[in-house]
C-alpha cells in the first residue's frame, strides 16, 4: 500500500481487493501504457453509470472495454479478417478497435450504438488486473472530465482523492497519450482518434487506412473527439509557432503584473528561452506524447500557462497536436 489509503501497489492482495470492488460495481483506477483508466464492470449498468457520474462525463461519450491478452473477442463483438490482422500486429498495445457489437456489455458503454470499442493494454500491471478480475472492464481516463489525463497514480488521486476506493499504482505511464481509436467495421480501417499507432503503421499491415473527417458520424463511436479535453486548472494563452517573440513579450507582461507564468514549448524553442520558466515538451512525436500530460499537470504550479504551437513533423505528433490544442480550448 502507498502513503495514501486508497493507493495500492499491484500484488495478489491488492488484486483480490480490486476484484471485490469491481464485482460489487465499484470503481478501480488502474495503469495502462498510455494513461490511467477508471475501470468498472462493463456488464453492469449501475457500474457504468458510476463512471460517468464520477468523471462528470457526457453520457453520449462512449467508453472503451479493456480485455486481457487471451480474451475471447467473439463473446462481445463480430470479428473479421481486417481486425484479426491488426490484432496480431499491434496487440497488446495502444490501439483501440471499434467493432460491431453483440450487445453483451451494458448499452451505456457505447451510448446505445451498435458498436463496441475494445483495447488490450500492454502494461503488465493492467494485464494482471484484467486477468485477475476476469470481466470486461469499461474505462475512460481516470481524471475529472475536461481535466488533464493522468499518467501517475498521484494524478488520479489529485482529481478524486478518497472518493475513489482504489487506485492501483503501476508507475508512470510510458506512452503518455491515449490509444489510437480505429473503426474496423468496414472494408477500410478508419482512424477516429489519433494516437501512438499511426496510419502508416496500419497501412503497412492491411494496405490502407483513412482518417475520419471532423464531424463525421463515425466520430460518435469514439471517445475524446467532440468535447474540450485535457485542460489544466490554470489560465492559458496559445501562440503560433511563428509567434515566439510575442509569447516572450506576453510572459514579460505577466511577470510585471506579479504573475508567475510558464511557457510550454518544444526543445528547439526552449533552448532560446534561458532564464524564463519553461517546460520542455521535447522535439519528436514520441517524446512529446510521453511528456505532454505530465507537462500540463506541472503547469498547474504556475499562475498562467503560455503555449507555443509546434510544426508537426511525424504522425505521432499529429496526435499530440490534437491534445495540445484541446488543452488550450
Amino acid at each position: 500500500m502507498g502513503d495514501f489509503v486508497n493507493i495500492f501497489k499491484i500484488d495478489d492482495n491488492s488484486l483480490n481487493i480490486a476484484n471485490y470492488y469491481v464485482r460489487h460495481n465499484m470503481l478501480v483506477a488502474f495503469p495502462t501504457e498510455t494513461v490511467y483508466g477508471l475501470g468498472c464492470n462493463a456488464l453492469s449498468d449501475d457500474a457504468v453509470k458510476r463512471v460517468y457520474a464520477a468523471k462528470g462525463r457526457p453520457i453520449d461519450n462512449p467508453l472503451i472495454v479493456h480485455l486481457p491478452m487471451d480474451a475471447d473477442y467473439s463473446r462481445y463483438v463480430y470479428d473479421n479478417d481486417l481486425s484479426l490482422s491488426l490484432r496480431k500486429a499491434f496487440l497488446p498495445g495502444p490501439l483501440t478497435m471499434v467493432y460491431k457489437s453483440k450487445g453483451v456489455v451494458s448499452p451505456l458503454v457505447s451510448c446505445g450504438l451498435d458498436t463496441l470499442a475494445i483495447r488490450v493494454p500492454s502494461h503488465k500491471g493492467a494485464q494482471r488486473f484484467l486477468k485477475y478480475v476476469d470481466l470486461p472492464i469499461a474505462a475512460p481516463s481516470a481524471n475529472v472530465s475536461k481535466h488533464v489525463s493522468p499518467v501517475t497514480a498521484m494524478h488520479v488521486y489529485e482529481d478524486f482523492g478518497d472518493k475513489l476506493p482504489m487506485i492501483l499504482d503501476g508507475g508512470r505511464c510510458d506512452g503518455g497519450i491515449e490509444s489510437t481509436v480505429l473503426d474496423v467495421t468496414g472494408d477500410v480501417p478508419v482512424i477516429l482518434r489519433k494516437g501512438l499507432i499511426t496510419a502508416e503503421m496500419i497501412k503497412s499491415v492491411v494496405g490502407a487506412c483513412q482518417y475520419a473527417v471532423d464531424g463525421d458520424a463515425l466520430n460518435k463511436r469514439s471517445p475524446g473527439t467532440r468535447y474540450r479535453h485535457y485542460c489544466p486548472k490554470v489560465p492559458s494563452t496559445l501562440f503560433g509557432a511563428d509567434e515566439v517573440q510575442k509569447a516572450v513579450e506576453y510572459y514579460g507582461e505577466l511577470k510585471n503584473s506579479d504573475k508567475n507564468p510558464v511557457i510550454l514549448c518544444t526543445t528547439e524553442v526552449a533552448e532560446n528561452l534561458k532564464g524564463l520558466n519553461v517546460i520542455d515538451l521535447g522535439n519528436t512525436g514520441a517524446v512529446m506524447a510521453n511528456r505532454l500530460y505530465a507537462a500540463l499537470r506541472e503547469s498547474e504550479n504556475y499562475d498562467h500557462l503560455i503555449g507555443i504551437r509546434f510544426v508537426v513533423e511525424d504522425e505521432i505528433a499529429l496526435g499530440v497536436e490534437n491534445r495540445f490544442l484541446k488543452a488550450f480550448g
